[in-house]
C-alpha cells in the first residue's frame, strides 16, 4: 500500500498487487495466443460475462487445460478454486494463490477454503468453480458437488455456466503428451438465483442451483455440438 504525505496510506495499491496483476495479464495473453495458434481456441458468449461485480463462472472439467483456455476467454482477472494438492511444488503453490488460485481441501469440509472463496466474490471478483469437483476421467460431464451451491446462497450471487470442448482429446487424465486438438469455450447467460432463497428449504436450494447449472452446462454442451 503506498503512503501518501502526511503517512496516508492510499488504498487499493502495493508493489505486490501491481506486479501480480501484471503477471496475470502477462500470462492470460501468452495462453491465449498459444490457445489460437495451436488449439484454434473458438470463444462463444463472451459478452454473456457481466464486466464487473461478484460471480461464479460454472464450468465442465476435463482437462489441466481447462483453467488457462477458460481463463483467456474472459477478459476480466479471475479467480480459480481447485483441490489443495493440485500444485504441490512449495515454491509454486504461493506463487499461484497470489495470482488468484483458492485452495481446498476434497478429503474433508473446508470451511477456510469456502470462507476465502466467499470472501473473493465479496470483494467483487469473478471465481471460476468446477461443479464436478474433479476431472472426469471419461470427458462426459459428471454430478456437481454441494460446494456450488453453498457459495451462491453465501454471496447470492450470478452464476455464468460453460462448457469447455476439445481439452479432454488434447490432454485427458494420464496423457503423457498434449495433442493439438481443437478447444471452443462457450460461456452461458448468467443465472440469478438470489429470488429463489425464500421459495425453497435450505437443502431444496442446493438441489435447486445444482440441478440449474448443470442442466444449464449439458444445454451449452448440445450447443456447442450443433456449431
Amino acid at each position: 500500500m503506498a503512503t501518501l504525505a502526511g503517512g496516508l496510506k492510499a488504498p487499493g495499491w502495493s508493489m505486490t498487487s501491481f506486479l501480480t496483476t501484471g503477471t496475470y495479464w502477462t500470462l492470460w495473453g501468452f495462453f491465449r495466443g498459444i490457445a489460437r495458434l495451436c488449439f484454434r481456441l473458438r470463444l462463444i458468449g463472451q459478452e454473456n460475462i457481466p464486466a464487473q461485480g461478484g460471480l461464479l463462472i460454472a464450468a465442465n472439467h476435463a482437462s489441466l487445460l481447462d483453467i488457462p483456455f477458460l481463463g483467456c476467454g474472459v477478459p476480466r482477472q479471475l479467480a480459480f478454486l481447485g483441490r489443495h494438492n493440485l500444485f504441490p511444488i512449495p515454491l509454486v503453490n504461493p506463487l499461484l494463490q497470489r495470482l488468484g488460485w483458492i485452495p481446498i481441501r476434497q478429503d474433508r469440509f473446508d470451511r477456510d477454503g469456502l470462507r476465502r472463496a466467499e470472501d473473493c466474490i465479496e470483494k467483487g471478483k469473478a471465481l471460476v468453480i468446477f461443479p464436478e469437483g474433479a476431472r472426469t476421467e471419461t470427458g462426459a460431464l459428471g454430478e456437481g458437488k454441494l460446494g456450488l451451491a453453498m457459495l451462491v446462497a453465501k454471496t447470492k450471487c450470478l452464476v455464468v455456466p460453460a462448457y469447455i470442448s476439445g481439452t479432454f482429446e488434447a490432454l485427458p487424465i494420464g496423457a503423457s503428451r498434449i495433442a493439438f486438438h481443437p478447444v471452443s469455450v462457450i460461456y452461458g447467460v448468467p443465472i440469478d438465483f438470489a429470488c429463489d432463497i425464500e421459495r425453497f428449504s435450505k437443502k431444496e436450494f442446493y438441489r435447486h442451483v445444482i440441478d440449474t447449472v448443470m442442466a444449464s452446462i449439458q444445454d451449452l454442451a448440445l450447443t456447442g455440438r450443433r456449431h
